[in-house]
């Protein structure tokens, strides 16, 4: 039997092995999961919602488990990792709150005679692939709204997360929901394909632009519907009139949190020419009190990242972008008397657009820098990207903010560092960054059948 090797990325030592889900025991899974669809679906919308809300509960009880082993497995600092089981039990309740509303019947047409009426009903067994980064987050997003349409979830958490979602496995075996509602797939490339193989009704996918693609072309074969939340590059642009203050504060924390890898992060720094310099040595000197270390340390700002493996890609690009000239003004090397997958946060100037960390994702704590002197220039910068995912607005201008809203390609514009991640709120991105929204409203009709009912009073 295959297992699932766990490593902790801070000192690259095994933490435990996890048998991986054998091809048999996915069709067993499979199974279970038509069978419970039967039942679930049928059930009152507030019948599931008070199912769920014991699952929450016994969630909340276990919220310094789910962070401590987040920041174990993956190398989020602990503070963070907090944060985003925090944020995530926030994420259900707002669901649990609003389901009813989001997914009331609507009316199109009405007389004296007749109605039309929209009903969103459950597609059925949904299949959900979450990455590594914000991993309890993303289960959660994909999770949360599918049971509560109706669906039924088989969800595969990356492999470098076993004991994390062990627990999440076990939390959920103890809560009052019925058996096969939702359930867990243990496993790496190999038993991911297997499951992307099987008839499901519809696949939620989270991750990489490349492995989406994939995802979706094999189940256009089978006209089944996709939901891609994959990568993005995101602009962020400093006006000549922004608050360089506020603007460095953001575009630091978004771009360096949980070490770079965030798919929604700044990821390309556009910066007047006027303001350019002193961006680039107020970004230097925020590098400068960043505390690399190990991930469990609540001192630790800047934790490893998740692998050996995305280490080399990020060393690659920067070492790709200074072998054409770039710059580096702060990091480009591994911290000193650290034996985890650490880099240090790094800064690149003189930036080209034939560089990788421009025309790549970069998944890692690297920031490259360029300047621009027009608006029409910054936003040709800005949608100069295979990506749509976000992009981040600094300005005193209210009329200019809107201008670069309405002509920057993303599926979300931020201005002034105002956050957009809200579980009210639909994400999603344009371009190869993903072809349907999640959470909010719009999410809970991205994974329903809608059906159109027209009949006599």
């Amino acid at each position: 039997m295959r297992k699932i090797i766990a490593i902790n990325p801070s000192n690259n030592q095994v933490i435990c092995e996890v048998p991986e889900t054998t091809e048999q025991e996915c069709l067993k899974i499979f199974d279970r999961a038509r069978g419970a669809f039967h039942d679930w679906r049928r059930l009152a919308l507030s019948k599931r919602i008070e199912l769920l809300t014991d699952l929450l509960n016994k969630l909340k009880d276990n919220s310094s488990e789910l962070a401590r082993l987040i920041s174990l497995e993956m190398g989020k600092p602990i503070t963070q990792s907090k944060g985003e089981v925090s944020s995530s039990l926030q994420t259900i309740q707002w669901n649990l709150d609003n389901a009813e509303a989001c997914l009331a019947p609507e009316v199109t047409f009405e007389n004296e005679k007749h109605i039309h009426k929209i009903f969103f009903e459950p597609k059925g067994v949904v299949l959900s692939i979450v990455p590594f980064n914000y991993p309890f987050t993303l289960y959660v997003w994909q999770m949360i709204q599918n049971l509560l349409v109706g669906n039924v979830v088989i969800s595969k958490p990356d492999a470098c997360t076993p004991q994390l979602f062990k627990l999440v496995e076990k939390i959920t075996a103890e809560s009052i929901l019925p058996n096969g509602v939702t359930q867990l797939v243990f496993g790496g490339k190999e038993i991911g394909q297997f499951l992307i193989e099987q008839n499901f009704d519809m696949i939620c996918f989270t991750g990489s632009t490349k492995t989406g693609e994939h995802i979706n072309n094999l189940a256009a074969t089978k006209m089944i519907p996709t939901s891609m939340e994959l990568g993005g590059s995101a602009p962020a642009i400093i006006c000549k009139d922004a608050d360089t203050e506020l603007a460095v504060s953001s575009v630091f924390a978004s771009r360096f949190a949980n070490c770079g890898q965030l798919c929604y992060a700044v990821k390309r720094l556009i910066v007047h020419d006027s303001l350019f310099d002193s961006v680039v040595t107020k970004l230097a000197e925020r590098a400068r009190t960043e505390t690399i270390g190990d991930a469990l340390d609540p001192k630790t700002t800047l934790g490893p990242l998740v692998n050996k493996e995305q280490l080399d890609i990020i060393v690659s690009q920067v070492t790709d972008a200074v072998n054409k000239g770039a710059k580096i003004i702060y990091g480009g090397k591994y911290p000193k008397d650290l034996s985890g997958n650490f880099y240090e946060p790094t800064i690149l100037t003189r930036v080209t657009r034939d560089m990788r960390v421009w025309n790549e994702e970069v998944f890692g704590p690297v920031l490259p820098v360029v300047s621009f002197k027009t608006t029409k220039q910054a936003i040709e910068l800005a949608n100069d990207t295979l990506y749509g995912l976000g992009a981040f607005i600094f300005t005193k201008d209210k009329s200019n903010f809107h201008h670069f809203a309405s002509e920057i390609n993303s599926g979300v514009v931020s201005h002034n560092g105002i956050s957009f991640s809200a579980p009210f709120n639909p994400f999603g991105g344009t371009k190869k960054s993903g072809n349907s929204r999640i959470r909010g409203k719009h999410g809970f009709r991205a994974v329903c059948n809608m059906k159109l009912v027209s009949f006599e009073k």
